[in-house]
């Protein structure tokens, strides 16, 4: 796999540990294409800012015109879409954004893909792939006993954000089964680890503890989600890249259902081992129950026997072993997150809760 790929989304937190790690282990070039909204972040590419073999530019999926100059340019053997907005709660607020970046920007990045890859050699056209990064969340919710999603599953979005993304998954499969493209289309579970904005569970409660803020739990808490260290995901997507079959849907998956009041404790048990208190009282402490958000999925669980039997992929990583790495680069790289958690937003989470009556920025 020593070529030339383009990333999209490649400053955002999945996108950009998959970037390090392709330029790091050596795989080839990245062409890097990141609009830069609030949780895109050069910082996450620090470590590869002068290397050779990463090109950053900054610009939009939807920009039909720059992508196609891009893949004129540079010659990629393949795509890999992470770009997306994704946060549950912004849809639900502002779904416009996510209509936009999501389904029209899906659609124009497909295009220009399409043109792209119609014009090459037979032999090019044979190897090239669109590998498009999606997520569990199509599906829709899971009863407690439910078995967890299979690649088959119907999709039953419930929100704004996984009906974009849903949305954009059916225009990926359209694409293959009418034009040719030979396409991948991954949905994966909730992801935790280096460089994760802090609006999602785990880095925000991080985050708060340590400011010695409020943590916010949605209702009871008892939502399940599967959980899926980011490195492993990184992992699943290169194997995917490198030996899926074309048209094909693989689903990955943590193995690790937790409730989120579970993880919460999880993190603020770590926490008063390796950074307590001042004054002695336990993280957990903090724990503040607030209104549940409209339309909450109260479980998601990914199968991913497909990938470890046709792939021979599986997660590295226990969620107890993930979850201490992740603490662990939180502390060690407070700076990042201070250079984060400012502006926009701090703005943001301070509207976002303070309509639930709590002050949490």
């Amino acid at each position: 796999m020593n070529k030339t790929i383009i990333v999209t989304g490649g400053a955002g937190f999945i996108g950009a540990n998959f970037v390090l790690a392709w330029v790091k282990q050596g795989f080839g070039k990245v062409v890097n294409l990141d609009k830069l909204t609030y949780a895109g972040n050069l910082e996450n590419l620090v470590d590869i800012q002068h290397n050779a073999n990463h090109v950053f530019v900054r610009g939009d999926i939807g920009d039909q015109k720059l992508v196609a100059q891009l893949l004129a340019e540079h010659q990629p053997c393949a795509v890999v879409n992470f770009a997306a907005e994704s946060h549950v709660d912004r849809s639900i607020h502002g779904p416009e954004d996510f209509i936009q970046t999501n389904v029209v920007g899906t659609f124009h990045l497909l295009e220009a893909v399409r043109a792209y890859w119609g014009g090459l050699n037979a032999t090019d056209k044979t190897a090239f792939r669109f590998l498009h990064v999606s997520t569990d969340e199509v599906y829709g919710s899971l009863e407690k006993d439910e078995a967890p999603f299979v690649e088959t599953r119907k999709y039953e979005p419930n929100s704004p954000y996984s009906a974009s993304k849903a949305a954009s998954d059916h225009l990926v499969r359209a694409y293959h089964h009418t034009y040719g493209l030979p396409v991948l289309t991954t949905n994966c579970s909730n992801n935790y680890g280096p460089h994760h904005f802090p609006e999602k569970l785990i880095p925000l409660v991080i985050h708060n503890a340590l400011a010695g803020k409020p943590l916010p739990i949605y209702g009871t808490g008892q939502q399940i989600r599967d959980w899926l260290f980011v490195e492993d995901h990184c992992a699943a997507i290169r194997r995917v890249l490198e030996a899926g079959k074309v048209g094909e849907v693989y689903n990955i998956g943590g193995w690790n259902e937790k409730p989120n009041i579970e993880v919460v404790r999880t993190l603020c048990r770590i926490l008063d081992a390796k950074k307590p208190r001042e004054d002695g009282k336990p993280y957990a402490d903090q724990i503040t129950h607030v209104e549940d958000r409209l339309g909450h999925d109260q479980r998601y669980a990914i199968d991913a026997t497909k990938i470890a039997r046709e792939l021979g992929w599986k997660p590295q990583e226990t969620f107890e072993t993930g979850i201490e790495k992740t603490v662990n680069w939180y502390l060690e790289n407070q700076h990042w997150v201070n250079n984060v958690t400012s502006g926009d937003y701090r703005n943001w989470v301070q509207k976002h809760y303070a309509d639930r009556g709590e002050e949490m920025a």
